[in-house]
Protein backbone atom coordinates (compact mmCIF):
# COMPACT_ATOMS: atom_id res chain seq x y z
CA UNK A 1 0.00 0.00 0.00
CA UNK A 2 1.19 3.53 -0.73
CA UNK A 3 1.85 6.25 2.05
CA UNK A 4 -1.03 8.38 3.10
CA UNK A 5 -0.77 11.79 2.11
CA UNK A 6 -1.39 14.57 4.57
CA UNK A 7 -2.95 17.73 3.37
CA UNK A 8 -2.83 20.81 5.13
CA UNK A 9 -5.23 23.45 4.12
CA UNK A 10 -2.66 26.42 3.94
CA UNK A 11 -1.42 27.88 0.43
CA UNK A 12 0.75 30.81 0.94
CA UNK A 13 0.66 33.84 -1.17
CA UNK A 14 3.16 35.42 -2.30
CA UNK A 15 4.34 37.29 1.10
CA UNK A 16 3.85 34.55 3.01
CA UNK A 17 6.21 32.84 0.83
CA UNK A 18 8.56 35.26 1.26
CA UNK A 19 8.23 34.87 4.55
CA UNK A 20 9.42 31.26 4.46
CA UNK A 21 12.14 31.70 2.33
CA UNK A 22 13.64 34.23 4.71
CA UNK A 23 14.20 31.74 7.22
CA UNK A 24 15.69 28.96 4.87
CA UNK A 25 18.97 30.28 5.36
CA UNK A 26 18.59 32.98 7.82
CA UNK A 27 18.44 31.73 11.69
CA UNK A 28 16.84 35.23 12.40
CA UNK A 29 13.96 37.10 10.95
CA UNK A 30 12.16 40.65 11.44
CA UNK A 31 8.91 40.81 9.56
CA UNK A 32 6.84 44.57 9.68
CA UNK A 33 3.63 44.22 8.42
CA UNK A 34 0.48 45.75 7.79
CA UNK A 35 -2.80 45.01 9.18
CA UNK A 36 -4.25 41.83 7.55
CA UNK A 37 -1.33 40.43 5.63
CA UNK A 38 -1.64 37.19 6.68
CA UNK A 39 1.36 36.80 8.87
CA UNK A 40 0.48 35.17 11.80
CA UNK A 41 -1.03 32.54 9.73
CA UNK A 42 2.01 32.33 7.79
CA UNK A 43 4.35 31.89 11.27
CA UNK A 44 2.05 29.29 12.39
CA UNK A 45 2.71 27.25 9.41
CA UNK A 46 6.17 27.96 9.41
CA UNK A 47 6.23 26.06 12.64
CA UNK A 48 4.17 23.46 11.98
CA UNK A 49 6.73 22.56 8.64
CA UNK A 50 9.83 23.61 10.51
CA UNK A 51 8.30 20.14 13.48
CA UNK A 52 8.14 18.18 10.65
CA UNK A 53 11.09 18.20 9.10
CA UNK A 54 12.93 18.89 12.33
CA UNK A 55 15.08 15.01 12.75
CA UNK A 56 16.60 15.73 16.12
CA UNK A 57 15.05 14.49 19.35
CA UNK A 58 11.76 15.88 20.88
CA UNK A 59 11.29 18.94 18.91
CA UNK A 60 9.81 21.65 20.48
CA UNK A 61 8.50 25.30 18.96
CA UNK A 62 6.79 28.24 20.63
CA UNK A 63 4.17 30.99 19.54
CA UNK A 64 4.76 34.03 22.16
CA UNK A 65 1.79 37.02 21.80
CA UNK A 66 2.04 39.95 24.26
CA UNK A 67 -0.16 37.97 26.22
CA UNK A 68 -1.34 34.72 27.31
CA UNK A 69 -5.34 35.91 26.92
CA UNK A 70 -4.48 37.59 23.26
CA UNK A 71 -2.63 34.25 22.24
CA UNK A 72 -4.72 31.91 23.08
CA UNK A 73 -7.58 34.29 21.23
CA UNK A 74 -5.94 35.08 17.93
CA UNK A 75 -3.97 31.69 17.76
CA UNK A 76 -4.92 29.08 19.44
CA UNK A 77 -7.68 28.41 16.76
CA UNK A 78 -5.14 28.15 13.81
CA UNK A 79 -2.89 26.03 15.70
CA UNK A 80 -5.93 23.50 15.71
CA UNK A 81 -6.77 23.55 12.43
CA UNK A 82 -3.53 23.37 10.65
CA UNK A 83 -2.36 20.38 12.88
CA UNK A 84 -5.86 18.69 12.48
CA UNK A 85 -4.55 17.07 9.46
CA UNK A 86 -1.30 15.70 11.79
CA UNK A 87 -4.03 13.54 14.03
CA UNK A 88 -2.59 16.22 17.05
CA UNK A 89 -3.03 15.84 20.31
CA UNK A 90 -4.52 18.86 22.16
CA UNK A 91 -3.89 20.20 25.44
CA UNK A 92 -6.19 23.77 25.71
CA UNK A 93 -5.03 24.13 29.63
CA UNK A 94 -0.94 23.88 28.69
CA UNK A 95 -2.29 25.61 25.16
CA UNK A 96 0.03 23.38 23.54
CA UNK A 97 -0.10 20.53 20.19
CA UNK A 98 1.81 17.34 20.60
CA UNK A 99 2.23 15.34 16.64
CA UNK A 100 4.74 12.62 15.78
CA UNK A 101 6.62 13.21 19.40
CA UNK A 102 6.90 17.11 18.08
CA UNK A 103 5.46 19.77 20.57
CA UNK A 104 4.27 23.53 19.24
CA UNK A 105 3.00 25.37 22.53
CA UNK A 106 1.39 28.92 22.77
CA UNK A 107 2.29 31.60 25.53
CA UNK A 108 2.13 35.25 26.26
CA UNK A 109 5.59 37.43 27.36
CA UNK A 110 3.06 38.58 30.04
CA UNK A 111 4.18 35.58 31.90
CA UNK A 112 7.96 34.86 31.02
CA UNK A 113 8.49 32.50 33.47
CA UNK A 114 6.57 30.01 32.07
CA UNK A 115 9.16 29.37 29.39
CA UNK A 116 12.06 29.48 31.72
CA UNK A 117 13.80 26.19 32.06
CA UNK A 118 13.09 25.13 28.68
CA UNK A 119 14.60 23.92 24.84
CA UNK A 120 13.63 25.65 21.79
CA UNK A 121 14.35 24.49 18.11
CA UNK A 122 12.03 27.59 16.64
CA UNK A 123 10.13 30.73 17.85
CA UNK A 124 7.70 33.35 16.76
CA UNK A 125 7.28 36.65 18.87
CA UNK A 126 4.23 38.13 17.31
CA UNK A 127 3.64 41.55 17.88
CA UNK A 128 7.16 42.61 19.68
CA UNK A 129 6.85 45.70 19.74
CA UNK A 130 3.61 45.32 22.88
CA UNK A 131 6.16 42.77 24.08
CA UNK A 132 8.62 43.08 27.22
CA UNK A 133 12.20 42.98 24.91
CA UNK A 134 13.84 41.03 27.60
CA UNK A 135 11.78 37.86 26.89
CA UNK A 136 14.07 37.36 24.22
CA UNK A 137 17.39 38.41 25.66
CA UNK A 138 16.62 36.68 28.91
CA UNK A 139 14.50 33.94 27.92
CA UNK A 140 14.46 32.96 24.62
CA UNK A 141 17.88 33.56 23.18
CA UNK A 142 19.25 31.47 25.84
CA UNK A 143 17.01 28.51 25.24
CA UNK A 144 17.67 28.59 21.27
CA UNK A 145 21.56 28.14 22.11
CA UNK A 146 22.04 24.20 22.31
CA UNK A 147 19.60 23.54 19.50
CA UNK A 148 20.88 26.50 17.25
CA UNK A 149 16.87 27.36 17.27
CA UNK A 150 15.42 29.99 14.66
CA UNK A 151 13.28 32.99 16.04
CA UNK A 152 10.98 35.31 14.17
CA UNK A 153 9.77 38.17 15.04
CA UNK A 154 6.74 39.74 13.46
CA UNK A 155 4.80 42.83 14.29
CA UNK A 156 3.05 46.11 13.10
CA UNK A 157 4.49 49.34 14.18
CA UNK A 158 4.54 50.82 17.31
CA UNK A 159 6.28 53.79 17.50
CA UNK A 160 9.97 54.03 17.95
CA UNK A 161 10.51 52.10 20.68
CA UNK A 162 12.05 48.53 20.57
CA UNK A 163 10.75 46.83 18.10
CA UNK A 164 12.12 49.58 15.56
CA UNK A 165 15.77 48.87 16.78
CA UNK A 166 15.56 45.06 16.39
CA UNK A 167 14.81 46.63 12.58
CA UNK A 168 17.32 48.86 12.57
CA UNK A 169 19.77 45.65 13.37
CA UNK A 170 17.86 42.70 11.30
CA UNK A 171 18.84 46.11 8.58
CA UNK A 172 22.57 46.51 9.44
CA UNK A 173 23.30 42.53 9.94
CA UNK A 174 23.83 40.07 7.27
CA UNK A 175 22.80 36.60 9.86
CA UNK A 176 19.40 38.66 9.81
CA UNK A 177 16.72 38.87 7.24
CA UNK A 178 14.30 41.91 7.36
CA UNK A 179 11.04 42.25 5.30
CA UNK A 180 8.51 44.83 5.17
CA UNK A 181 5.23 44.84 3.78
CA UNK A 182 3.63 48.25 3.04
CA UNK A 183 -0.19 48.13 2.02
CA UNK A 184 0.28 50.12 -0.80
CA UNK A 185 2.80 47.59 -2.58
CA UNK A 186 1.39 44.22 -1.86
CA UNK A 187 -2.43 44.58 -3.33
CA UNK A 188 -4.11 42.90 -0.50
CA UNK A 189 -6.43 45.35 -0.07
CA UNK A 190 -8.39 47.15 -2.27
CA UNK A 191 -7.38 50.26 -2.56
CA UNK A 192 -10.92 51.93 -2.10
CA UNK A 193 -10.79 50.19 1.47
CA UNK A 194 -7.82 51.54 2.07
CA UNK A 195 -8.75 55.22 1.54
CA UNK A 196 -12.01 54.57 3.65
CA UNK A 197 -9.97 53.82 6.10
CA UNK A 198 -6.87 56.48 5.91
CA UNK A 199 -10.12 58.81 5.81
CA UNK A 200 -11.68 56.99 9.10
CA UNK A 201 -8.19 57.00 10.65
CA UNK A 202 -6.12 59.91 9.97
CA UNK A 203 -3.13 60.03 8.43
CA UNK A 204 -0.48 59.39 11.11
CA UNK A 205 -2.39 55.95 12.46
CA UNK A 206 -3.01 55.13 8.34
CA UNK A 207 0.70 55.10 8.32
CA UNK A 208 1.29 53.15 11.18
CA UNK A 209 -1.33 50.47 10.96
CA UNK A 210 -1.27 50.04 6.67
CA UNK A 211 2.44 51.82 5.74
CA UNK A 212 4.68 50.31 8.52
CA UNK A 213 5.40 53.83 9.41
CA UNK A 214 7.35 53.89 12.67
CA UNK A 215 7.41 57.79 13.44
CA UNK A 216 3.38 58.16 14.54
CA UNK A 217 3.15 57.74 18.40
CA UNK A 218 1.32 54.69 19.80
CA UNK A 219 -2.32 55.23 19.64
CA UNK A 220 -3.41 55.81 23.23
CA UNK A 221 0.16 56.72 24.58
CA UNK A 222 0.67 59.46 27.40
CA UNK A 223 4.18 60.25 26.44
CA UNK A 224 5.10 59.00 22.70
CA UNK A 225 4.44 62.31 21.41
CA UNK A 226 6.40 64.48 23.32
CA UNK A 227 8.84 62.35 22.93
CA UNK A 228 8.70 61.85 19.17
CA UNK A 229 9.02 65.65 19.38
CA UNK A 230 12.33 66.05 21.46
CA UNK A 231 15.15 66.74 18.62
CA UNK A 232 17.42 63.46 18.32
CA UNK A 233 20.28 65.24 20.02
CA UNK A 234 18.05 64.43 23.32
CA UNK A 235 19.26 61.19 23.21
CA UNK A 236 22.97 60.54 23.38
CA UNK A 237 25.79 59.78 25.75
CA UNK A 238 25.60 61.78 28.76
CA UNK A 239 28.87 62.36 30.86
CA UNK A 240 28.41 62.62 34.87
CA UNK A 241 28.35 65.93 36.21
CA UNK A 242 30.54 65.49 39.32
CA UNK A 243 28.83 69.25 40.61
CA UNK A 244 25.30 68.25 39.90
CA UNK A 245 22.35 67.30 42.13
CA UNK A 246 21.41 63.80 41.46
CA UNK A 247 18.52 61.85 42.05
CA UNK A 248 17.41 58.22 41.57
CA UNK A 249 13.79 58.01 40.99
CA UNK A 250 12.21 54.04 42.56
CA UNK A 251 9.47 52.35 41.64
CA UNK A 252 8.86 49.01 44.39
CA UNK A 253 7.97 45.90 43.24
CA UNK A 254 6.54 43.32 45.67
CA UNK A 255 7.54 39.99 43.82
CA UNK A 256 7.39 41.85 40.25
CA UNK A 257 9.94 44.25 38.86
CA UNK A 258 11.62 47.61 40.58
CA UNK A 259 13.04 50.26 37.99
CA UNK A 260 15.08 52.74 39.13
CA UNK A 261 15.61 56.11 36.77
CA UNK A 262 18.86 58.32 37.74
CA UNK A 263 18.68 62.30 37.08
CA UNK A 264 21.21 65.19 37.39
CA UNK A 265 19.46 68.61 37.24
CA UNK A 266 21.83 70.83 35.74
CA UNK A 267 21.02 74.41 34.74
CA UNK A 268 17.13 74.01 33.09
CA UNK A 269 18.27 70.41 31.36
CA UNK A 270 16.98 67.39 33.28
CA UNK A 271 19.53 64.64 31.87
CA UNK A 272 18.73 60.80 32.53
CA UNK A 273 21.74 59.15 33.14
CA UNK A 274 20.89 56.08 33.32
CA UNK A 275 18.39 53.33 34.23
CA UNK A 276 17.80 49.46 35.72
CA UNK A 277 15.02 47.39 35.99
CA UNK A 278 15.19 44.02 37.61
CA UNK A 279 12.42 41.30 38.79
CA UNK A 280 12.99 38.76 41.79
CA UNK A 281 15.74 40.71 43.29
CA UNK A 282 16.02 41.81 46.87
CA UNK A 283 17.07 45.28 48.29
CA UNK A 284 20.73 44.62 48.50
CA UNK A 285 20.95 44.10 44.95
CA UNK A 286 19.55 47.28 44.38
CA UNK A 287 21.56 48.85 46.59
CA UNK A 288 24.85 47.37 45.40
CA UNK A 289 23.86 48.60 41.75
CA UNK A 290 24.16 52.02 43.48
CA UNK A 291 27.35 51.75 44.74
CA UNK A 292 28.57 50.01 41.94
CA UNK A 293 27.86 53.06 39.87
CA UNK A 294 28.70 55.65 42.53
CA UNK A 295 24.85 56.60 43.02
CA UNK A 296 24.51 55.70 46.69
CA UNK A 297 24.53 59.61 47.71
CA UNK A 298 21.94 60.86 45.58
CA UNK A 299 18.96 61.54 46.72
CA UNK A 300 16.30 58.47 46.34
CA UNK A 301 12.96 59.62 45.68
CA UNK A 302 10.60 56.22 46.60
CA UNK A 303 6.87 56.19 46.76
CA UNK A 304 4.77 56.03 50.56
CA UNK A 305 4.08 52.93 50.41
CA UNK A 306 7.90 52.07 51.25
CA UNK A 307 6.67 53.07 55.09
CA UNK A 308 4.66 50.01 54.75
CA UNK A 309 5.88 47.42 57.36
CA UNK A 310 5.97 44.01 56.20
CA UNK A 311 3.93 41.46 57.85
CA UNK A 312 7.09 38.69 58.40
CA UNK A 313 9.68 41.34 59.60
CA UNK A 314 7.93 44.11 61.10
CA UNK A 315 10.14 46.24 59.41
CA UNK A 316 9.50 48.64 56.56
CA UNK A 317 11.72 48.92 53.37
CA UNK A 318 12.43 52.73 54.14
CA UNK A 319 14.21 51.32 57.69
CA UNK A 320 16.07 48.61 55.48
CA UNK A 321 17.18 51.37 53.27
CA UNK A 322 18.21 53.65 55.64
CA UNK A 323 20.26 51.24 57.13
CA UNK A 324 22.11 50.97 53.90
CA UNK A 325 22.66 54.66 54.15
CA UNK A 326 21.00 55.94 51.34
CA UNK A 327 19.02 59.31 52.02
CA UNK A 328 15.33 58.55 51.29
CA UNK A 329 12.93 61.20 50.35
CA UNK A 330 9.11 59.84 50.28
CA UNK A 331 7.21 60.85 47.39
CA UNK A 332 4.03 62.91 48.14
CA UNK A 333 0.99 61.25 47.56
CA UNK A 334 -0.93 62.45 43.95
CA UNK A 335 -3.27 60.82 41.88
CA UNK A 336 -2.10 59.16 38.91
CA UNK A 337 -3.57 61.52 36.46
CA UNK A 338 -1.50 64.41 38.13
CA UNK A 339 1.56 62.60 38.04
CA UNK A 340 1.37 62.03 34.39
CA UNK A 341 1.03 66.12 33.97
CA UNK A 342 4.12 66.15 35.99
CA UNK A 343 5.71 64.21 33.42
CA UNK A 344 4.29 65.68 30.57
CA UNK A 345 5.60 68.87 31.66
CA UNK A 346 8.86 67.69 32.75
CA UNK A 347 9.53 65.92 29.23
CA UNK A 348 10.72 68.90 27.11
CA UNK A 349 13.07 69.46 29.48
CA UNK A 350 15.02 66.19 29.15
CA UNK A 351 18.21 64.04 27.98
CA UNK A 352 18.48 60.68 27.91
CA UNK A 353 21.96 59.31 27.90
CA UNK A 354 21.98 55.56 25.57
CA UNK A 355 21.81 53.81 29.02
CA UNK A 356 18.29 54.44 29.57
CA UNK A 357 17.33 53.20 25.84
CA UNK A 358 14.53 50.56 27.71
CA UNK A 359 13.39 52.90 30.15
CA UNK A 360 12.77 55.16 26.74
CA UNK A 361 11.10 52.43 24.95
CA UNK A 362 8.57 51.95 28.44
CA UNK A 363 8.14 55.69 28.47
CA UNK A 364 6.92 55.24 24.54
CA UNK A 365 4.38 52.44 25.26
CA UNK A 366 2.94 53.31 28.23
CA UNK A 367 -0.65 53.91 27.68
CA UNK A 368 -4.62 53.33 28.34
CA UNK A 369 -5.66 50.70 28.55
CA UNK A 370 -8.46 49.53 26.05
CA UNK A 371 -11.84 48.35 26.04
CA UNK A 372 -12.14 46.12 22.42
CA UNK A 373 -15.67 45.70 23.40
CA UNK A 374 -16.56 49.55 23.32
CA UNK A 375 -13.81 50.25 21.37
CA UNK A 376 -12.51 53.16 23.91
CA UNK A 377 -9.77 53.92 26.11
CA UNK A 378 -10.46 53.67 29.77
CA UNK A 379 -9.08 56.59 31.89
CA UNK A 380 -6.54 54.35 33.55
CA UNK A 381 -2.91 53.26 32.47
CA UNK A 382 -2.88 49.39 31.16
CA UNK A 383 -0.43 46.96 33.55
CA UNK A 384 2.18 45.79 31.71
CA UNK A 385 6.19 45.65 31.25
CA UNK A 386 6.39 49.43 30.54
CA UNK A 387 4.39 50.35 33.86
CA UNK A 388 7.04 49.86 36.05
CA UNK A 389 9.85 52.53 34.33
CA UNK A 390 6.60 54.77 34.15
CA UNK A 391 6.16 55.05 37.45
CA UNK A 392 9.16 55.19 38.91
CA UNK A 393 9.61 58.34 36.26
CA UNK A 394 6.01 59.79 37.14
CA UNK A 395 7.68 59.61 41.09
CA UNK A 396 10.64 61.04 39.49
CA UNK A 397 8.76 64.19 38.16
CA UNK A 398 6.84 64.70 41.23
CA UNK A 399 9.78 64.54 43.30
CA UNK A 400 11.92 66.42 41.86
CA UNK A 401 9.03 69.17 41.94
CA UNK A 402 8.66 69.28 45.12
CA UNK A 403 12.17 68.78 46.53
CA UNK A 404 13.72 71.64 44.56
CA UNK A 405 13.65 75.12 45.84
CA UNK A 406 15.10 78.51 44.66
CA UNK A 407 15.41 79.57 48.16
CA UNK A 408 18.70 77.21 48.96
CA UNK A 409 21.71 76.35 46.18
CA UNK A 410 21.59 72.61 44.72
CA UNK A 411 24.36 70.75 46.41
CA UNK A 412 25.66 67.99 44.64
CA UNK A 413 25.37 63.91 46.09
CA UNK A 414 27.48 62.50 43.65
CA UNK A 415 30.32 60.08 45.30
CA UNK A 416 33.87 60.48 43.87
CA UNK A 417 35.83 57.96 42.00
CA UNK A 418 39.61 57.90 43.67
Amino acid sequence: MGATRIVIPYAPREQQLKIHNALSDKRFAVVVAHRRCGKSVSAINHLIRAAIENNKEAPRYAFIGPTYSQTKRVIWDYLLKFTQPLNATANIAELRVDFWGRRIQLAGSDNPDSLRGQYFDGVVFDEFGDQDPRIWSEVVRPALSDRMGWALFLGTPKGNNHFKTLRDHASEHNDWALLEFRASETGLIPQAELDAAKSEMGDDKYLQEFECSFDSAIEGSYYGQLLNELPSERFHDIPVDGLAKTYCAWDLGIGDSTAIWVCQRVGLETRLIDFVENHGQGLDWYVNWLRTNHYELAEQLLPHDVQVRELGTGRSRMELLQEAGLNITIVPRMSVDDGIQAVRRLIPFCWFDSKTKRGVDALRNYRRQYDDKRQVYWDKPLHDWASHASDAFRYLAVGMSETTSWSKPLKPNVSWVV
